[in-house]
């Protein structure tokens, strides 16, 4: 006897590739109760991240398929306005949701509030999206389901091709192919296909190997966290190999930092990026996420000694669980972790000098 598409992702235990790992079968379920409309999310949202793009130029007829799996009344493509990836999607006759070029307009609730015609900022965290939430202006909205498009992908190849086949990836604890994106210095930078489980260096390898000299990579973004290099060969691509290294496979994005380039001023220039991003509606975003920024930049350039440092620490402390999405805290989290991971470094930059200046390999 068949088994519904809901029982085999859920044996197959496929969980979102987006980034939260939720598992896929519960949302769904919920949303078929409901009867919410589906919206994939194909924006790339994270600083680096190529794989929404790559699963539409590649398997475009695979996520169609997924899409028409899930039973949902309407299927909308969530993308931003003026990529390539709008432009297949426009070519190939799809319900094209255009979204803003802004880091947090590709959050999910903030994708729902813009298909409902509203400013494309998340919403309150308290309501299920599947059920509906209260938009900043008090409206309820329809049911929605948003789901990653290389989810929406899985949810096909588990009905093509069976729930062990989709198990024979991955590990017992994070089962299935994944995809992931590896930039910056790396000899061959882009999307590859892999799965949970690999040796984090044989991952690497694929990308045709870090620079040599690159002192440490960050995994997940601005939500993520930085491993140092030399941690690399004890890790394994899986979330709980990478715990040991306070980092998550996140959504599948690998940046290996350039070794002629000073971290702390990479760190900088991200923090000075995420600053201006700002949603603009809640406290934590609007002003903790700018201060924190202010206060990586004082360090950075070596103004206010210690005093700015122990700051800085405080700061981000008081960012997690206060904001409207998820924004405040994965910076809190990205913060911390360079604080953890560059701390030689940043207490030559609180003293006033950055070795790498010194040796004339900054960039």
């Amino acid at each position: 006897m068949a088994v519904s598409i809901i029982e085999a992702v859920r044996r197959a235990g496929l969980t979102g590739r987006g980034g939260s790992a939720f598992p896929t079968a519960v949302k769904l379920a919920a949303a078929q109760r409901v009867g919410a409309e589906l919206i994939i999310n194909a924006c790339d949202g994270e600083i680096g991240a190529a794989k929404d793009h790559y699963v539409l130029q590649r398997y475009l007829a695979g996520v169609e398929h997924g899409a028409r799996l899930t039973q949902l009344n309407r299927v909308v493509y969530a993308v931003h306005a003026g990529t390539d990836a709008e432009k297949l999607l426009s070519a190939h006759g799809k319900n094209v949701l255009s979204v803003p070029q802004r880091y947090v307009s590709s959050e999910a609730s903030a994708l729902v509030a813009l298909q409902h015609g509203r400013q494309a900022r998340p919403m309150t965290k308290r309501a299920r999206l599947v059920e509906g939430r209260r938009t900043p202006d008090g409206r309820k909205t329809r049911p929605s389901l948003v789901l990653n498009a290389e989810t929406v992908l899985r949810i096909a190849q588990i009905e093509q091709h069976g729930v062990a086949w989709f198990r024979s990836f991955g590990t017992d604890q994070e089962p299935g192919p994944r995809l992931v994106t590896i930039t910056g210095a790396v000899h061959a930078p882009g999307v590859y296909e892999t799965q949970a489980g690999p040796p984090l260096s044989d991952l690497l390898a694929q990308a045709g190997n870090a620079h040599i000299g690159s002192p440490a990579l960050n995994i997940g973004g601005l939500g993520g966290t930085f491993v140092p290099m030399d941690d690399v060969p004890a890790l394994t691509y899986s979330d709980e190999s990478l715990a040991d290294a306070g980092a998550r496979v996140g959504p599948g994005v690998i940046s290996v930092l350039a070794p002629d380039s000073c971290p702390v001023d990479t760190v900088d220039g991200m923090l000075a990026w995420a600053a201006g991003e700002s949603a603009g509606q809640c406290g934590p975003c609007m002003f903790g996420v700018p201060a924190v920024a202010q206060d990586f930049h004082r360090v950075a350039r070596g103004m206010g000694g210690a005093s700015v440092f122990q700051d800085l620490k405080q700061r981000i402390g008081l960012l997690p669980g206060r904001g409207a999405c998820h924004f405040p805290d994965g910076i809190a989290a990205f913060t911390a972790s360079a604080l953890t991971v560059f701390a030689p470094h940043l207490d030559e930059h609180t003293a006033g000098s950055c070795p790498l200046r010194q040796r004339g390999l900054a960039a």
